[in-house]
C-alpha cells in the first residue's frame, strides 16, 4: 500500500501535467476543446504510474516530468499515424475547416452528417428508393441466392469461405453472376454502392 499523495505533491503533479498538456496541445495544433481531455488523460496516466515513484531517486516533479514526456511522445506518435491515415488532415467536428475559424461541426447541417462531408450526397428520398429497389430485386432471387446476399451483408467473402460456404473463387464467381442478375433487375451501378455487397 502506497502512502497517500500529499497536497503539495498533488499540486506539483497537476502543474506538471498542465504544462505538458499545453505543450502537446500546441505541438499537435489540436482544437481548444481537446485541451481539457488531454490534460485529464495525462493526469490519469501519471497517477496510475505513481506506484513506480521512489522518493530516494528524486523529486516527484522530476518523476512526473519523465512520465509525462514519455506519454506525450506516445500520444503524438498516435496522432501522427492517425493523421497519415486521414491524408494528413485532422478529422474532427471540433477542428476548424481550412481557411475558416468555425469548427466543422458548426458548418455541417444536422441532416448532412459525416457522409456529406466526405462527398457522399445522400438524402432520405434517395435512400428510400435505393432500399426499395434492393428489396424488390432480392425478392426476385431464389432462396439460396437471397441467403447468400444476406450472408454477404454481414461477412466478407473470406469469412464465408472459412465458414464453409464454398471456396473463395467459387464465391466470387457466384457474386459476379449475382451482380449481373441484380443489374438485370434494375439495380445497375448502385450495386457497388451498397454496403451490403
Amino acid at each position: 500500500m502506497h502512502p497517500p499523495i500529499s497536497p503539495s505533491d498533488l499540486a506539483t503533479l497537476i502543474d506538471e501535467t498542465d504544462v505538458a498538456a499545453r505543450r502537446l496541445h500546441r505541438k499537435l495544433a489540436l482544437p481548444a476543446a481537446d485541451l481539457d481531455d488531454l490534460r485529464q488523460d495525462l493526469l490519469i496516466d501519471l497517477i496510475c504510474r505513481l506506484p513506480g515513484f521512489d522518493k530516494r531517486r528524486g523529486a516527484i516533479g522530476a518523476f512526473a516530468n519523465i512520465v509525462l514526456r514519455n506519454q506525450c511522445s506516445r500520444i503524438a506518435i498516435r496522432h501522427h499515424r492517425q493523421r497519415q491515415v486521414q491524408g494528413g488532415t485532422m478529422l474532427s467536428l471540433d477542428a476548424p475547416v481550412a481557411g475558416s475559424v468555425e469548427p466543422l461541426g458548426c458548418l455541417l447541417a444536422e441532416s448532412d452528417g459525416l457522409a456529406a462531408w466526405h462527398g457522399q450526397d445522400r438524402n432520405t428520398q434517395a435512400d428510400i428508393q435505393t432500399r426499395e429497389a434492393v428489396q424488390s430485386a432480392l425478392a426476385r432471387l431464389p432462396e439460396a441466392d437471397r441467403r447468400f446476399c444476406c450472408a454477404l451483408a454481414h461477412r466478407s467473402v473470406t469469412a464465408l469461405a472459412a465458414e464453409g460456404f464454398g471456396s473463395r473463387s467459387a464465391l466470387y464467381r457466384r457474386l459476379a453472376d449475382l451482380r449481373q442478375v441484380l443489374t438485370a433487375y434494375g439495380l445497375g451501378p448502385s450495386w457497388d454502392d451498397l454496403a451490403a455487397a
